[in-house]
C-alpha cells in the first residue's frame, strides 16, 4: 500500500524558513518521479515543484523559483520541500504526489506564515 506521510508545516513568520519532508512506503521510490502541491484557503490545487526519480531533474513553478527547493533522498524514501523567505501568500496546505499506477496524496501538512 502506497503511503505518503508529510510533516514540518508550522507557523512562521514572514520572511522565515521551514522544511517540508514526505516520508515514503509501499512502493520502489527511486522509481518514480515526486512532485509537491499545495491548498491555499478557499483555492485550488497549485503545482508547487517536481522531481525526477534519480534526483538530477527538478523544476518549480515559475513564481516560486529562488525561493523553494525540491530534493529527495532515495536511501531514505523521503522527498524534501526547503521554504524560504516566506511570504503570507504561501500559507497553504502543502501536499506531496506520487504517480504509481493511480495519483498518491498525503494528509498534507499546513504552512501558516503570518506575523
Amino acid at each position: 500500500e502506497v503511503q505518503l506521510v508529510e510533516s514540518g508545516g508550522g507557523l512562521v513568520q514572514p520572511g522565515g524558513s521551514l522544511r517540508l519532508s514526505c516520508e515514503t512506503s509501499g512502493f520502489t521510490f527511486s522509481s518514480y518521479s515526486m512532485s509537491w502541491v499545495r491548498q491555499a484557503p478557499g483555492k485550488g490545487l497549485e503545482w508547487v515543484s517536481g522531481i525526477g526519480a534519480s534526483g538530477t531533474i527538478t523544476d518549480t513553478a515559475n513564481s516560486l523559483k529562488g525561493r523553494f527547493t525540491i530534493s529527495r533522498d532515495n536511501a531514505k524514501n523521503t522527498l524534501y520541500l526547503q521554504l524560504n523567505s516566506l511570504k503570507p501568500e504561501d500559507t497553504a496546505v502543502y501536499y506531496c504526489n506520487a504517480y504509481v499506477y493511480r495519483n498518491y496524496w498525503g494528509q498534507g501538512t499546513q504552512v501558516t506564515v503570518s506575523s
